[in-house]
């Protein structure tokens, strides 16, 4: 299911207070790799996490890190920007 996800621009929840938003370039069992992504500690802003990402997803990623690894193991949910409702 994740293939499905290779070159679009996604949105990783991770279970510590980072968000990270980015085009998938590939994974493995352990690795997600990212392009072109914004690494974001949530603890820097006041806004909630779910605000982040809807802002996100209006004015664009706001791009920190050309290239990205995560671990898979710290990855809580993972979905395309595009999917991303503000309602």
């Amino acid at each position: 299911m994740i293939d499905e996800y290779i070159g679009q621009r996604v949105v990783i929840d991770l279970a510590s207070p980072f968000v990270c938003l980015g085009t998938l370039l590939n994974f493995s069992d352990h690795c997600i790799e990212l392009k072109n992504a914004d690494f974001h500690d949530l603890r820097d802003t006041e806004t909630t996490r779910e605000n982040y990402i809807a802002e996100s997803r209006l004015t664009g990623i706001k791009r920190n890190r050309k290239r990205v690894l995560l671990f898979r193991r710290d990855v809580v949910a993972i979905s395309r920007l595009d999917d991303v409702v503000d309602e």
